[in-house]
């Protein structure tokens, strides 16, 4: 395979199933077409990832990274030789998942950048985006605590849960997850992807995780895990306590803004540089209908029905569950099409 080729076009990746602490995975088999008929331990798939997971099990030094289908080529390496061709003089600075839980995630939140620079020597935190695409009988998602509540309060909640498993449940604002629900979770708030949920996660790229919470199901975090190295104290501080309640749930909950709509194609904007500078987000409706894939660098996905990418000399049909990052080099130069109805999601890197 021709790599000059490759980092010119449309580049496609082996499947990337990640392992958590949490189950899911089983309604991938809808997104994907697989075979899964039950959850498991696998229930994120990363996405043009060039980040590393952070796990309590050990699977190698690039897991979590992608690779470039039908080769042996780690994503970060590609973008680390071809950098002019992929990115340009642009950043390729966010992480997009494929969420699926069977269980109720722990109680967790992510640092803000000042947070993470001052303690994980980075220059992310992990401000996130979710889009929900499937769910099961009673799903729900959390955002914020349901009352205000101290650091103190909640520190001596995280020692109780470790024998009352399900306590933390008591202090969350919970909402009915649907489909097509937009959610923002800035970092610093405290939040859980409730039991059922399959979600489209934009976020920066860092795997940073404080979970003040001794249980996800069957498996007992550990100290080093709930706060990721950091004694207790200083983890806690990474939460915002003025954000709960209505008004947690209301500085997450966003609404899509329609940029484009014909009888043919409509494009929203689901998460906007005005909404964070973080990443961007837009959702891509054909009827019957085409559009230039303008800018890049950019994540893709094929959410719903069948497409085609078009462009010199190229050729590709796109099925629900397919992906691709569109390089820098490509940008202009590719046509998405349909011949029936068609979405995809399309994920952008910080402004």
């Amino acid at each position: 395979m021709n790599i000059s080729n490759i980092v010119r076009q449309p580049i496609f990746f082996e499947r990337n199933r990640v392992y958590r602490i949490y189950s899911g995975g089983k309604s991938f088999s809808n997104i994907f077409g697989t075979d899964e008929t039950s959850d498991n331990m696998f229930p994120e798939e990363w996405v043009a990832s060039k980040v590393k997971a952070i796990n309590p099990k050990y699977f190698g030094e690039r897991d979590g990274i992608s690779v470039v289908y039908g080769t042996k080529i780690f994503f970060d390496d590609l973008l680390r030789d071809f950098g002019s061709e992929l990115l340009g003089n642009r950043k390729y600075d966010c992480l997009v998942k494929f969420l699926d839980s069977s269980i109720r995630l722990p109680f967790q939140v992510h640092p803000t950048r000042e947070f993470a620079k001052k303690y994980f020597q980075s220059n992310y935190g992990k401000t996130e985006a979710w889009l929900v695409v499937e769910t099961r009988p009673n799903a729900k998602i959390f955002f914020g605590f349901n009352r205000k509540i101290t650091k103190e309060e909640l520190s001596a909640l995280e020692e109780r849960s470790e024998t009352e498993k399900d306590i933390m449940s008591t202090i969350l604002a919970g909402v009915d997850a649907n489909v097509g629900d937009v959610y923002l979770i800035n970092a610093g708030l405290i939040h859980a992807i409730g039991a059922g949920c399959t979600i489209i996660e934009v976020q920066e790229p860092t795997d940073f995780t404080i979970q003040p919470e001794s249980w996800c199901g069957d498996y007992h975090i550990s100290k080093d895990e709930r706060y990721i190295g950091l004694d207790k104290s200083k983890a806690l501080d990474c939460i915002n306590f003025d954000l709960y309640g209505e008004s947690a749930i209301k500085s997450a909950k966003i609404c899509p803004k329609v940029e484009i709509a014909t009888s043919s194609y409509k494009k929203e904007n689901l998460i906007t540089y005005e909404d964070t500078t973080c990443f961007a987000e837009n959702r891509h409706t054909l009827n019957c209908g085409e559009f230039v894939m303008n800018y890049a660098p950019s994540v893709w996905i094929m959410l719903d029905g069948e497409a085609q990418i078009n462009g010199e000399n190229y050729c590709k049909a796109l099925k629900a569950g397919d992906y691709f990052f569109l390089p820098y080099s490509a940008e202009n130069k590719f046509t998405l099409k349909s011949v029936s109805k068609a979405v995809l999601i399309e994920c952008l890197p910080s402004k």
